[in-house]
Parts: structure tokens; sequence; C-alpha cells
């Protein structure tokens, strides 16, 4: 076998990438620990560790040499599609982290480890001034990232295309602008009906019985606990240092059933992701997710088109009663496949029903964009928030815990997250249209609690490819057209229907 100049090459940049790739996941270990199991007074020396490997990271992967082995490696004709695929990504991701110098990398991080840590004092004393501070700063980081990037119309474009590539307010605006008064009539439909009733699910459920059913539906989904595993966080997340290492975290509440259960499921979409996408691909483009609105389709497809399905409660309700036998006694499956599903107004976005979730979405995706155009300041937060869930929800809320101090990812930096929640609950309406279709019989094999099948069709259409496809063209590939937001009215207007009898 002969060697040739592209082998040679192409080999050092993987080599290189993968050494860029060990440094990164190590400072993503380190904050897995933030999150997980690190000593308050650990925090300070925890950020400057995080900070130093994020800046090392940054400095070898803009470093001149690797720009120079990219540019010789655009130049030749005789690489593999998969090898060019890599190289072009790899390219594209250089010239954005080219734009920032190691200094600001290291200020942004300091200001993230600092901001998250405020976050958690905020929360505990249910206070959004102790937050504000650091938030502030953050945010002024966050616009300047935003000019370093580039944008064409909105400052907000920038930070969006960070998490879907092609992603800009005017799409945003379009598709929440379509989707805002179908919702809303939906939710009039469902509001002139007589309510279904969960209560049941705010009785005492004790904390180990609720982690036990929870571990056993991770595995029964096809969750790979030797390659992963599960611990308890201030907000449920995912996170990966390789397809083989892949850990979820959940919260559980003792008087609500549902916070820990569907978090799981919603947790564990994520890591089917992350464990599907190819092991030889470690450190390269095509061994990561295709967007995070992708990922979020995966995430919300496992919690509500399987996890709040009729076919899943038949299989798991009865297994649900075993764990909770005096709790469960007088609920029947349907009844619990109803409350499961209850569509109320409510404050919290994580535990929001599929019909008003997405009004939690636009709430922060407008939020957001006032932010970074600075027409809103930090201070003003709360009042604005308050407003706008009485406005879009028609709910009072009544301290800054409940309210914009509810969500972790501002004080991650994680500007330009919210609207792939959105997204990928539309994209995941249309996968799983799809995977019904494709898949004979696939309600009951969920019905006898056998996703294997489903699972399968993912990781064939939507896991393997990695980054090989942006949101739109992987939605070709597994559906056969773009997105389409009519798959997911239909299937409210079915379920809902259904339960409410409107």
């Amino acid at each position: 076998m002969i060697t040739t100049t592209s082998d040679k090459l192409y080999q050092q940049y993987t080599n290189t990438m993968r050494k860029i790739a060990d440094i990164r996941y190590s400072s993503a270990l380190l904050q897995w620990d933030q999150e997980t199991y690190l000593p308050p007074k650990g925090a300070i020396i925890r950020g400057q560790q995080i900070a130093t490997l994020s800046e090392l990271a940054h400095e070898h992967f803009t470093a001149d040499s690797l720009g120079a082995l990219l540019q010789e490696l655009n130049g030749r004709d005789d690489l593999t599609a998969t090898e060019k695929k890599n190289v072009a990504l790899t390219w594209e991701d250089y010239s954005k982290q080219k734009k920032f110098t190691p200094a600001f990398v290291r200020e942004l991080t300091e200001t993230v480890n600092r901001c998250f840590h405020s976050w958690l004092e905020a929360r505990k004393a249910n206070s959004f001034s102790l937050f504000a501070g650091e938030l502030s700063k953050l945010i002024v980081l966050k616009r300047q990232e935003a000019q370093l990037l580039g944008y064409r119309q909105h400052p907000y474009d920038a930070l969006l295309n960070e998490y879907d590539k092609g992603s800009n307010v005017q799409l945003l605006d379009g598709v929440f602008n379509t989707i805002r008064q179908p919702l809303k009539d939906i939710l009039n439909k469902i509001q002139s009906r007589p309510q279904v009733s969960n209560a049941f699910l705010y009785r005492h459920y004790p904390k180990d019985q609720q982690w036990a059913f929870g571990m056993q539906v991770l595995k029964d989904l096809g969750y790979d606990l030797e390659a992963g595993r599960q611990d308890v966080s201030e907000h449920p997340f995912t996170i990966n240092f390789n397809s083989r290492d892949v850990r979820v975290t959940t919260r559980i509440d003792e008087n609500d059933l549902g916070n820990m259960v569907w978090s799981c499921i919603h947790e564990t979409g994520h890591a089917l992701y992350e464990q599907g996408l190819p092991d030889e691909a470690y450190g390269l483009p095509l061994g990561e997710a295709a967007s995070l609105t992708i990922h979020e389709s995966q995430s919300r497809l496992w919690e509500n088109h399987v996890g709040r399905s009729r076919a899943f409660c038949a299989h798991y309700f009865p297994l649900l009663q075993q764990y909770f036998p005096e709790q469960l006694k007088d609920v029947t499956t349907e009844a619990f496949y109803q409350g499961i599903n209850q569509v109320t107004p409510s404050l919290i976005r994580t535990e929001a029903d599929e019909v008003t979730y997405h009004f939690h979405v636009m709430i922060r995706y407008e939020l957001e964009k006032r932010l970074l155009e600075n027409t809103l300041q930090t201070n003003d937060i709360p009042a604005w928030w308050n407003d706008h869930y009485e406005q879009y929800l028609g709910v009072q809320v009544p301290d800054d815990k409940c309210g914009c101090l509810q969500d972790v990812h501002w004080s991650h930096g994680s500007f330009g997250y919210f609207p792939t929640y959105s997204l990928g609950s539309f994209y995941a309406a249309q996968f799983y249209a799809k995977a019904s279709q494709a898949i004979p019989g696939l309600e009951s094999q969920v019905q006898k609690g056998d996703t294997a099948a489903l699972l399968e069709w993912l990781r064939k259409g939507v896991h393997r490819h990695g980054r090989q496809f942006t949101s739109e063209e992987l939605s070709r590939e597994v559906s056969g057209e773009v997105l389409d937001i009519q798959h997911f009215l239909r299937y409210m207007l079915d379920k809902y229907q259904d339960i409410y009898k409107f």
C-alpha cells in the first residue's frame, strides 16, 4: 500500500483535531463536575481551570500552522468525500474562531463561570438582583461576540447561527408568526372544554423509587449505561466527552412525579443521539451533531411523541404502579395518559405542555433579541418577563425563581439556544410522522415497550451523519422535505381533539 502526501496531511490534520478535542472534553468534564459534585468553595479555582483549558484549546485551534494545513488540504483533489467535508467544516469553524483573541476567549469563559455561580446563588435567594451584575457583563461580551462574528441584518443572527447554521431573525420571526395564532386557537378550544385532571402527579413520590423508575426507562429506551451515567443537577442536561461517554442528569421533586420522568426521557433523547455518532470521527466535524435544533428534535421526539403517547402509557403505567402502588391505585391508564398531557398555561418552561411550551420559547426569543440589539437592559428583564407571561399565557409570575431565573442557559452564555427547542419540536413531529410510515406497527411496538426499531431508524437517518448536513438538508434526507410546520399542527390537533373532544 502506497501512502500519498494527502494521506499524511490528512492524518496530521486528524491527529491535531483529536488533541484539541482532548483539551475541550477535559474542560467539559470539569464543567460536568461543576454542575453535579463540585464543593461550593471550589467554584473560583474551577472557573480558572476551565478558562485555562478553553484558552489553550482556542490557541491550538487558531494556530497558523493548522490554518496552513487546512488550506493545503482544501486545495487537494485526491481526498475522499468524507475527508473533504471534514476539512471544509473545520475551515469554516477555524475562520470563525480566528476572529476571537485568546484574551477574549478567557474573559468570556471566566465571566460565564462567575455568571453560573451567581445564578445558583440568585435562585437560592430568589432574587434576580444577585444575578443581574454578572449577567450584564456577559451580555456585553455576547454583543462583542456578535460583532466579531459578523452579521448582515441583526446582531442576534450571529449567535443564532452558532446553534443552527443558517438560522436568523428573519427566518425565526416567520416561523413564530406562522405558528403563534394556530397555537392560540388550539389553546382557546382546549380552554373551552372540561379540564382533564393531573392531580395524581402531585402526590408524594419518594425519591429513591422515582430514581429507580427513571433508570429503568433510560435502559429500556436504549441508553447504554456502560457508555454513560445519570446524576442529579439543578437543571437537567446532557453532556458528552465522546460517543462512549455520554452523561445525563435529572432533578427530582418528591411532590411532582412529572418533573423527573419526562426530564429523564428528554435527556435520554439527547444522549441517544450522542451515543449514535460515529466513533471513528472523534474530534472531527462528522463526529458532532448536525445542529442544536436537530439535537432538540431528538429529545422532543422521545419526550413527547414516545413518552407522552397512549402506546407508551399502555406499557409503562402498569410498571409505574408497581413502583407506586398506593399513589396510583385509583388511576387508570387512560386517566394517566390524559393527565400527563393536560394543557394549561403555567410558569415553568421545562414543565410546560406541548401547546403552551412554544409561548415560553417565544418570550425568551423576543427578550434575547432586545438584549442583543441593546433596546432592553438587564435590570429590565424581570418586569419585561412578567408582563409578557401575562400577555402570552395569562399567568402572573409570583417571584424571580419561577420567572426569569428558571433557566440555566443565560448563565452558560447560551444566547440563541432557546429557538432550537421550538424548531426541534417541529422537526420531531415531521421525523416521527415519517418513522411511523417507514416502520410497520411502530405504535404496537411502543405499546409493548419495544422502541428498538425506532432507535435504529433514527441511528440510520439522523445520528450517523454527524455534521454532514445542515438542519434543512438533513430534513430532506430523513423526511423528503424541508421543515413543514403542518406536520406539527396536525399532530397537535389529532392529539388534543382526542383528549379534549373539541
